[in-house]
This record gives C-alpha cells, sequence and structure tokens, in this order.
C-alpha cells in the first residue's frame, strides 16, 4: 500500500457501495487500485497521463472516474457514507468557496461526451432505521445568507438559525418602525462554530485536482469534488 491509499479500515467501508460486475460484458478492473489512482490524481493534480504505473492503466483510471461522475455513482456513494450516522445535525453550518479554472479546462468539445452503459449497477444501500436525516435542529451561516427568502425557508421548515443582519437591512428595518419586525436572534457562541465549515473547506481544498479545476466537464469536475468530501468522510 503507498502513501495516501485508502486503509483496509476505509476500504471496507467504502467497497459495499462499488458497482459490481453482472452477467455480461467485460469485468471490472481491481477497483481498489483503481480508486486509489483516483485518489491520487485528486491529492497531487497530475494530468491523467503522468499517472503512476502501480495504478494500472491511466485511461482505465480516467474512465472509472468520468463514468461513476456521470451516472452519479459517486454521488450515491457519498449518501451511503453520510447515512452512517457521523452528522451532528443539533447545529449545521454554510458556507461558499470559489475554485480557479486552470487554462487546460476550457476546450471542451461541444459534442456531448458517450454516457456510461446500463451495466454500471451500484449496490443499492438503505440505511437502517428508514430515510438518512437531511434537516438540522440550527443553521448558522454570514451575512451572504442574509435575505428574506432564506429566512422564510428556514422559518417554513421549523430550522432555527444564527445569521447576522447586513446594515442596510438593519436600517430598512429600523425606518419602517413596527412594520419592519423584530430583530433576528443572533448568539455568538453559535455563530462561532462557523469555523468549524471554513475548516473544512480548507481541509478538502488541500487536494489540488479540488483548488483548482483541471476538468473539462463540469459533471466530471462535480465528481472530483464530490470525491475530495468522500475522502475526508472516510477518515475515522
Amino acid at each position: 500500500m503507498g502513501w495516501g491509499d485508502r486503509t483496509g479500515a476505509e476500504w471496507a467501508r467504502l467497497e459495499p457501495h462499488l458497482p459490481r460486475n453482472v452477467g455480461w460484458g467485460r469485468r471490472w478492473k481491481s477497483h481498489r487500485r483503481v480508486v486509489n489512482g483516483i485518489l491520487f490524481r485528486l491529492r497531487t493534480g497530475i494530468p491523467w497521463r503522468d499517472m503512476p504505473t502501480r495504478f494500472g492503466n491511466w485511461k482505465t483510471v480516467y474512465e472509472r472516474h468520468r463514468w461513476w461522475s456521470a451516472d452519479g455513482t459517486w454521488e450515491r456513494m457519498l449518501r451511503a457514507v453520510l447515512a452512517e450516522g457521523r452528522i451532528d445535525w443539533s447545529m449545521v453550518s454554510v458556507d461558499s468557496t470559489v475554485c480557479r479554472a486552470h487554462q487546460h479546462a476550457a476546450g471542451a468539445r461541444r459534442k456531448a461526451s458517450r454516457k456510461p452503459r446500463t451495466r454500471i449497477r451500484p449496490a443499492q444501500h438503505r440505511p437502517a432505521g428508514g430515510r438518512p436525516r437531511t434537516c438540522p435542529d440550527h443553521l448558522s451561516g454570514d451575512k451572504a445568507y442574509s435575505s428574506r427568502r432564506n429566512r422564510r425557508y428556514l422559518w417554513r421548515w421549523h430550522i432555527k438559525h444564527t445569521i447576522p443582519e447586513r446594515r442596510d437591512q438593519q436600517t430598512h428595518r429600523r425606518n419602517r418602525g413596527s412594520k419592519g419586525g423584530r430583530p433576528t436572534d443572533f448568539k455568538h457562541a453559535q455563530y462561532a462554530r462557523r469555523r468549524e465549515v471554513e475548516g473544512t473547506i480548507n481541509r478538502i481544498k488541500n487536494s489540488r485536482a479540488m483548488a483548482t479545476r483541471y476538468d473539462k466537464r463540469t459533471y466530471v469536475f462535480h465528481g472530483t469534488v464530490t470525491v475530495a468530501a468522500l475522502r475526508r468522510w472516510l477518515r475515522p
């Protein structure tokens, strides 16, 4: 096992959700070696053609990543890992970031890429106890999310939130008097936990293929981002 490859415990959690061979067509190459190659490229950001030979043919690794990005396999694997119950739904923070695109990310062909065949059948995952939870008890965000539309949405779903008001919103509310409504409830202790999501984004962007976009196709880069998140959640 090389540096950066998945450990036995991490692979045991990931393997049940990988696509399996069906009764017709060519059989898959070693999933573990290919996934380690995808993670190596994610961490280093090297061109696919420069993939070390210990991961096999670079074309196999690239096509596997492209196909799984197109048919939603990476998304299903991430949802399965998240359904293990490691998320603290009592408090969730939201934030955004920017990934610059490399010059090699431009110039994609206008012709639609070939989609994977239907023989790709990921293992079905059904967590014990019904569907996984997706609604938090409390949400925290910065001023970029301070809009009436967002607050109405959270109120409709009975989600408490800690989002500071912008200065222009405070002035507008005071100018309207009693019609402006009550000031928002702001709790500094819960707002300070926003550093968790900021730190998570920074750790994910330690992967060079995530911090800078090299993929030409949007759906392939979306798969790269999903793999980066999956890599973080696989760690104990």
